[in-house]
């Protein structure tokens, strides 16, 4: 007879197809079931919160549901940071743990319940009689509130019989959130007005305006204002013609894109939570710009913006073109009068800088040159984030993948390799990770190397230090001591998981990328640059974090 950890297993793999996890006593039965009696893939990972950043990358990569797996006790306390991470970032998943027996907790039991909550995460615990529906609803509460939710299997209830697996029925979804009444009615024509007059309008999109498939009305509205764009980090490639395009925002942009920003007379923000990286910690917008905000969040979320529409970013888009449509308005011209190339260029730095090392500005722009066009970024957090969002073009938001930032985290990189390669089979993934955040998930190096293979690229920016906290705290006077990190052999250590590891101490060093891109991904082993650049050559956006903190 099935059991529940079967109902379980069963229900989950009618709505995803992959799984990530660690196996243990807490959730054996659950992989057995999920193994033997159905057609979703399961991947092991090295560490538990690797399986949760798997989960997590997984979904942004392909925009399906994933699970995590891991056991009670330790091995669920290891998936809270990457937990509190998937929560800030507003990423539904389902991770499916082991939990103390029903009789009550033992000494190695914990109040997982609190923990997860503690973290932003909801937990739905299942019984012998409701093991089918109560997964049901840990799905819909995860795509419902974009949140990853907990599944929780009592350690003496897993291999009870349960009977048959029931039909459950579908997750109910909510639908895209239209503006309501005659208030947000006005806005929508207030501002349609406010654009048909604007000689420089600008369209600012996010995430959200991605998660709403709003790129093909934001690409209309674009044309039908001449608006300039530009996209927040997560948000790259949102708009489908690029020629008018700024790139990121804040502080991983030009600063020639960013000068003409505050020129905009007129500023549309869709589905951007306008963090104080992308207003470049208030400096985006120039004081006579009105700002306008679309969002499906209670109220306005920065206080530059002058209103504000609540909805969904395709919906308030395409009623936009169409008021602008009646209202016979005509482009403002605009964006035919600027030379972007010229307001996009990037420094390439000096090759190498005054300590030695390679400057991290040329080994980036070179790189950028040299990736394979089908390619998904994943990145780490850490100082180095702002080399990839520079100088690394990527063709829309779910190639561009970062994991960490949302939490302020480093060290979730190597695993999120994995679930961007199960949920991109046919792309190179290439990620970005520093020393210090590759040494904390190191054990799923190997889970990077197994599961990407030849389409598998990792390049690691090998500082010797904690870059971020020398360029802040160390340019404060705190002793730099604890901030440094005795340079380690990461091309030794993927060698020894079956990858090819490249030192880079120059940038000719580098033509060994060039050849491994022109070589088909299934002749090739996964590849790991070890690059040995200056901490002393500092990020833009890390030098407006300093100014604000100085």
């Amino acid at each position: 007879m099935p059991t529940v950890s079967s109902h379980v297993a069963t229900t989950l793999a009618a709505h995803l197809d992959h799984v990530f996890g660690v196996m243990g006593n807490g959730n054996a039965y659950f992989l057995d079931a999920l193994e033997r009696g159905t057609s979703a893939e399961y991947t092991a990972v090295r560490h538990e919160a690797g399986a949760v950043v798997a989960a997590d990358a997984h979904y942004r990569a392909s925009g399906r549901l994933a699970a995590a797996t891991t056991t009670y006790g330790a091995g669920f306390t290891n998936t809270l940071t990457a937990l509190a991470e998937a929560v800030q970032a507003h990423i539904p998943l389902i991770l499916v743990v082991g939990d103390e027996p029903t009789s009550g907790p033992r000494p190695w039991d914990v109040d997982q319940i609190a923990l997860a909550s503690a973290v932003g995460a909801r937990t739905y615990t299942v019984g012998r009689a409701d093991a089918a529906a109560t997964t049901v609803i840990a799905i819909e509460h995860a795509l419902a509130y974009r949140v990853p939710t907990v599944l929780a299997i009592p350690y003496d209830v897993a291999a009870l019989e349960a009977g048959p697996v029931p039909d459950a029925p579908e997750p109910a979804l909510p639908r895209p959130q239209q503006p309501v009444g005659p208030f947000a009615a006005a806005a929508v024509t207030d501002l349609a007005r406010a654009l048909a007059g604007a000689r420089h309008p600008f369209l600012l999109a996010g995430r959200g305006a991605w998660l709403a498939g709003a790129g093909d009305a934001l690409g209309a509205l674009a044309d039908a204002t001449g608006a300039v764009t530009a996209s927040t980090a997560l948000g790259r490639g949102v708009f489908p013609d690029g020629r008018f395009d700024l790139g990121v925002s804040g502080g991983f942009g030009a600063e020639g894109a960013m000068e003409l920003v505050r020129e905009a007379d007129v500023a549309v923000v869709f589905g951007a939570s306008l963090n104080p990286f992308t207003m470049r910690f208030g400096e985006l917008f120039a004081p006579g710009t009105r700002v306008v905000q679309v969002d499906v969040a209670p109220a306005a979320t920065h206080p530059h913006v002058g209103g504000y529409i609540r909805g969904d970013a395709a919906v308030v888009a395409s009623a936009l073109v169409a008021e602008l449509d009646a209202l016979g308005a005509s482009a403002s011209g605009w964006r035919e009068s600027i030379d972007l190339a010229a307001l996009t260029a990037r420094e390439r730095g000096d090759g190498t800088a005054a300590d030695g090392r390679l400057d991290p500005r040329t080994v980036a722009a070179r790189i950028g040159e040299l990736l394979p066009d089908d390619r998904v970024v994943v990145s780490d957090g850490g100082h180095f984030i702002g080399w990839a969002n520079m100088y690394w073009p990527v063709a829309s938001p779910d190639r561009m993948i970062m994991i960490g930032t949302a939490y302020q985290s480093i060290g979730l990189g190597f695993p999120s390799v994995a679930g961007a390669a199960m949920a991109r089979p046919e792309s190179t993934v290439v990620l970005t990770t520093g020393d210090g955040g590759g040494l904390m998930a190191l054990a799923d190096l190997e889970t990077a190397v197994r599961v990407a293979g030849g389409r598998g690229l990792a390049v690691v920016w090998n500082d010797g230090a904690y870059a971020a906290e020398i360029n802040l705290y160390g340019l404060k006077g705190l002793a730099e001591g604890p901030m440094l990190i005795p340079e380690v052999d990461f091309a030794g250590l993927a060698e020894a998981v079956g990858a090819e590891g490249v030192i880079v101490r120059s940038i000719t060093d580098l033509d060994r990328l060039a050849a491994w891109t022109a070589t088909p991904a299934d002749e090739r082993p996964f590849l790991l640059l070890d690059c040995r650049v200056s901490p002393r050559v500092i990020a833009p956006y890390q030098q407006e974090i300093i100014r604000v903190n100085s």
